[in-house]
Formats: structure tokens, sequence, C-alpha cells
């Protein structure tokens, strides 16, 4: 007799989906408590409702597939036409040109050197933040556009053209005469395979053509990335030394300059963004600043750019506690939804005080250098020490969180359709950029030796601090004691002390309570182990966790 079985058992179909959580966008990228009140604090309330709108647009489920796009169908490039002609072009799907003009149009290029209001560099730091959400590689020449303004101050006939098209609002893709385009978008040509970062070893020559402040150049840059950009800031020996240069792709009269592209590099992550290898061969350059002093002269742009660094890591912080958050609050196992059990719950925590550690002293950063650029010399001096100590230890910071956020979806996070994959590629890219961990770390005792006021002006911010929290009132007396020791060797761990306890200084003084108190017993005073979701009995997880993933239902 046949079994009956099968025919008494309930109907399911093997694919239907439980137990996962739904899609996360559409969200809002700027509801950040942290973010939001950084910005009304470092002035510049007035854009709140804009961060708010933009943050909207980032978490849109059009955004987030115009990322997507433009990661999976990475830029291609074209060194000649059917006909043989160099034309030395790079195809960008347009999920990319979509997410640049969103970008430009919403301040994150250059806008903010034109705009006159206090906190103009705070909101676009601010706008950084939330539009970030989107995907990384665009952040680039959105980046390198803003730096490149105070920069080309430097060669004020220069800058009277080229500046109002810098700080345009507008972004026009395509190669054609600079001037006559709404707006441009500005790269950067440093370094060498030679040198890296030891730009001073560079080999690419500059002869004068005997017209004032015109030369040719003559050499091959080995990282430069959206080679699509409009013009380009150049390193090259000039007959005084290591000078700084304008290098536009399309010249006055409409002819193509110079820029052979060779390759596209074959990176890690970033993989939307173009990052080539240039060839320069008779290439035309207008001089930025005087000869000999082209470190001086982009200095600034580094300050910028440093910043920028800053800021996209907290950004991939932010995203990825979120990701994280959303699917513990939506998957259950053993009998209860992830972000109900106490282990999960310590994890999220100590995720959420890195990542408000990290937004709240990137919006700091920004408020010194929105103070600075308007005089404000104290800003000045310690925008100078605290961006390099911000960038080697923010950056530092991001591809281990990144992995455990990633590893709070388990296998779901390995795979590529999560997205945070991407997001984990992304991570080391911010702490080499701009500047090593090594780099940055030197920096900052070069600034001890050659500036004092350096010094001065990050004390003078811890003590704002100062009486509030013992264990930083100790941390800043142990840090005060090791500055006259420092030397190479002790650089990182110097600077990591400056580093931490800056963070906790602004969280005392800033963030509820609870935060601060988990930061400095678990940052400063070591009652932490050696994973991110150790933080100490009686933290007040639930404090932390509301705060900075609220359920809204």
């Amino acid at each position: 007799m046949a079994s009956t079985q099968t025919e008494t058992q309930p109907s399911v179909a093997t694919h239907d989906v439980t137990n996962q959580p739904p899609p996360l966008a559409p969200y809002d990228s700027s509801d950040d408590t942290a973010l939001l009140e950084g910005l009304r604090r470092e002035g510049a309330r007035w854009a709140e409702k804009e961060i708010r709108r933009l943050g909207a647009h980032a978490g849109s489920a059009e955004a987030q597939e115009w990322a997507e796009q433009a990661n999976v169908n990475e830029p291609v490039l074209r060194t000649h036409d059917r006909y043989g002609n160099r034309v030395d072009e790079v195809d960008f799907h347009p999920g990319w040109h979509h997410l640049m003009r969103a970008a430009v149009g919403a301040g994150l290029a250059g806008s903010a050197w034109a705009d006159e209001r206090p906190g103009a560099h705070v909101a676009r730091t601010a706008g950084g933040l939330v539009w970030g959400h989107t995907e990384a590689g665009h952040g680039c020449p959105t980046s390198m556009t803003y730096a490149a303004v105070p920069t080309l101050r430097a060669q004020p006939e220069l800058a009277k053209v080229y500046e109002p098209l810098l700080t345009s609002r507008e972004y026009e893709p395509g190669l054609r005469v600079p001037t006559e385009k709404p707006g441009l978008i500005a790269g950067m040509g440093m370094t060498e395979k030679q040198g890296g970062s030891d730009v001073r070893t560079n080999t690419t020559t500059a002869t004068p053509t005997g017209e004032p402040g015109v030369y040719t150049l003559r050499g091959h840059k080995w990282f430069t990335s959206a080679p699509m950009s409009d013009v380009f800031l150049v390193l090259a020996q000039a007959p005084g030394g290591l000078s700084c240069f304008l290098v536009p792709r399309v010249l006055p009269d409409g002819s193509r300059n110079t820029f052979r592209i060779q390759r596209l590099k074959d990176k890690l992550g970033n993989r939307s963004n173009a990052s080539s290898e240039p060839e320069f061969d008779r290439t035309v350059a207008w001089l930025v600043g005087p000869e000999g002093r082209g470190v001086k002269t982009i200095i600034e742009m580094v300050n910028c750019t440093r910043l920028d660094c800053v800021m996209s890591s907290a950004t991939l912080m932010r995203k990825t506690l979120v990701e994280a958050g959303h699917h513990a609050r939506h998957r259950s196992a053993f009998g209860a939804r992830l972000i109900e059990q106490p282990l999960m719950r310590n994890v999220l925590a100590d995720l959420a005080l890195e990542s408000e550690a990290a937004t709240t002293l990137t919006l700091r950063l920004a408020g010194a250098a929105d103070r600075a650029v308007r005089g404000d010399a104290g800003e000045h001096a310690f925008r100078r020490i605290a961006t390099a100590v911000g960038k080697y230890w923010v950056t530092k910071r991001g591809p281990a969180f990144t992995a455990e956020a990633l590893e709070c979806l388990g296998g779901n996070g390995y795979v590529e359709d999560s997205g945070m994959p991407r997001h984990y590629r992304e991570a080391p890219l911010l702490s080499i950029w701009e500047g090593s961990g090594n780099v940055n770390a030197l920096d900052v005792l070069r600034a001890l030796g050659r500036e004092p006021g350096a010094a001065d002006a990050l004390f003078a911010e811890l003590a704002l601090a100062g009486g509030a929290d013992a264990r930083l009132d100790s941390a800043v007396a142990a840090l005060r004691s090791e500055l006259p020791r420092a030397d190479q060797l002790s650089a990182r761990r110097l600077v990591e002390r400056m580093a931490l306890a800056l963070q906790a200084s602004l969280l005392v003084r800033h963030a509820p309570r609870p935060v601060a108190d988990a930061f400095c017993a678990t940052r400063l005073a070591g009652d932490w182990g050696h994973s991110f979701g150790t933080l100490p009995p009686g933290t007040d997880l639930d404090a932390i966790l509301e705060r900075a993933l609220p359920d809204h239902g």
C-alpha cells in the first residue's frame, strides 16, 4: 500500500523567503543625532534643512541604484579612436554622472569657497557625511575640486578665470574648452612611481616656453584619479625646483593637451572611480605659485583632502552601522531578534561609540577649517595638527569597524549584493590616500617640532573638558609627559593617544553621559577587549543604541 504521508503535509514552497530583512532603502542618511548636533554646534544650523533633504535623497532607492550601477559597470579607458588617433577618454556609466551631478549640485565640490556664510565648509562636510551613503568613488573628484580652489589662489590671475567655474554647482561631463563650460572638475597629479609620497624625488620636468608663466611638462605620473577632470594641479621640476602647475585637458584654442593615459589602475576598491597613469610630453601648463615652492603651494590642498579622508571614513562607519542595525532589527535567531540579544547589543553599541566619535571629530575639524580660512589664528593652529591626527586615527579604525559591521550580517554580509563587501574594500583606501599612516604620524611630529603653536592649540582644546572626567584628565597628563620624548619610533603611539584624547574630550563636552562614559572607560581607561563588542558590564547599552539607531517602527 502506498504511503499517503506527502498528501497530509502542508504545501510550502521551498523558495519562500522568511526571516530576512526588508530592503533598507528608502531611508534618511541624515537621521543621525550626532551629525545634526555637530552641524549646529559648528556654526551651520542654517544648512540643516538642505542636509535633511540630501539625506533623504542619498537613502532613496534611486540613488542607491546609481551607486550600485556605477560600481558594477566600471570605467572603461579608450586610448584611440577607430582611426588610430589618441583620444584618451574614460567612459563612465550614467549612474556615475547622476551621482556627480547630485553631489556638485548639493555643493560638495568647490562651492563652499564662494559662500560667505560662516559654517559653509561645515555644511559641505555634513553634506558629504550624508551623501556618502551612496558610494565613495565619486567623492574623489568632488574632494579634489574642493581642495584645488585655495591652491589656485596662489596665482590670482588663474584663480580669477577658473575659481568661478570650480565653485559652480553645475556638472557637465565631457572634454571641451574649460572656460566654455558652466562648471569644472579638478584633479591632481602629484605622485610618481619612484617616490610616492616623497614628491621631492619627482622627475617630471617643466620647461619655460618664454611666455610668462607658461611651461611644457614631460614625465609620467603614477596615481592620478578622475582623469576625465577638466583641469589638474601637477607637481614638476622647474629650473627653480619642484613647482606646482595647472594643466587643462583642453587648451584655450580647443585642441587637446597631451595627456596620454597609459592604463587604469586595477584597485582593491573604489572601483567606480578611474585612477590612471598619465604621461606628459610637451604638455602645456601654467605655473601656480613661485618656482621651487610646489610643496608649500599645495599644502592647503592637502589639508582639505585629508579632512575629506576623515569624513569619508566616518561616513563608511555610519553607513555600515546603519546596515548592521537594520539587519539586526529584522533578523531573528535562537528565539529572539538579533538586536534584542545581549552580545549583539554590545557589538552594535561599541560600533556606535566609534561612529559617533569619528563623526564628532570630523565636524570639529570642519569647524576649525571654516574658521581658519576666515582668519582665526588659533583655529588655524588647531587645524594644522588635529587634521593630521584625525586622518591617522579615524582612517585606521575604518577597516576593523567595517569588518565587524559586515560580520553582524553573517554570511549575508559576505555576499556582494549586500553591499558590505564594497564598503569593506573601500575602507583601507582612506588610510592610504593623501599620505599613509606613517606619513601622517610623521607630519604630526613635524608640526610639533616646527610649529609650537600647534601643540598649544591641541592642549587648549583638550583643556575645555578639563575636570569633567578623571580618565580624560589622566590621559591628557600622560600625553603632555610623552611629548618631550616624541620620535619616529613612538610617533604612532603618540598620535593614537592624541586622537583618543581629542575624541574623548569632544564626547565629554557634547555627548550624553552614557556615550562619553563608555568611551572614556574603554578607549582611555582600558576597560575593553581587543575587538568590538567588549564593552564592560554596567555600560548603558540602551541609551547608546537609542541615540545611534532609534527604532522608528
